[in-house]
């Protein structure tokens, strides 16, 4: 059972399509799949929807995408770092489904699962909750939310075997496994690979039964939003 191919674009020449919904892993840059966005920025597929829990930056991650008009509609939590993300949705170019952070996570780890909704606190009396359907439990309001699933999700992880057991690193480990129990079709990208029974049991973050296939990165770009320098005493 060997789930490894060549390269980003083999992995997505036969499975990406116009008008799919896409999953994308990362918090922040953190934990995105680089070359996977860069692979499917190369098909040219148009009318996505995506969901991650941010658009990239400029120029970097889902940003690109952006760019070249390719995302119809963003389903996100933080958004703030990326301005033409801002230019698109200020001019009705691109349609936004603003999230909370903690119920996107839920929605796409439930749908995941096979949860089709569920009730949370959440959003309660604020523009989140408007058209939801709000119920009482023990005197306390909650918004139902519906779960997510994407048609395709891009993950990056640390570390696979050849059948597709992963491990995360750090932060990394945020919205990476919920992506990928949410697609269809789950497409990981790594900077290991080791032979099957490389891996102890015991540290497999997401078994490879949700793995479809895997790319090598072992020199991902790692970029960050903002670098701040302390500056040095003279």
């Amino acid at each position: 059972m060997n789930k490894v191919v060549a390269n980003a674009h083999i992995a997505l020449a036969d499975v990406v399509k116009n008008n799919q919904t896409i999953a994308v892993g990362g918090f922040g840059l953190c934990g995105i799949p680089e070359v996977l966005i860069d692979a499917l920025m190369n098909t040219g597929v148009k009318d996505l929807t995506c969901i991650s829990n941010n658009a990239g930056i400029d120029g970097f991650g889902l940003g690109k995408l952006l760019e070249k008009r390719q995302i119809k509609k963003m389903i996100s939590s933080y958004v703030g770092e990326n301005k033409e993300f801002e230019r698109q949705f200020l001019n009705g170019e691109l349609e936004v489904e603003l999230t909370p952070q903690g119920t996107l996570a839920e929605k796409l780890r439930a749908g995941g699962a096979g949860i089709p909704a569920f009730f949370t606190q959440t959003g309660v009396g604020t523009l989140i909750a408007e058209g939801k359907e709000i119920r009482e439990f023990e005197g306390t309001e909650y918004i139902l939310e519906h779960s997510l699933t994407a048609d395709v999700a891009l993950v990056k992880a640390y570390k696979a075997d050849r059948a597709g057991n992963l491990v995360f690193r750090k932060t990394a480990r945020n919205f990476n496994p919920d992506c990928a129990v949410a697609g269809k079709f789950t497409i990981v990208e790594v900077e290991q690979i080791v032979e099957i029974g490389e891996i102890d049991p015991d540290d497999i973050h997401l078994p490879g039964i949700y793995v479809d296939r895997i790319v090598l990165n072992p020199h991902p770009e790692k970029r960050i939003e903002q670098m701040t320098l302390k500056a040095t005493e003279a």
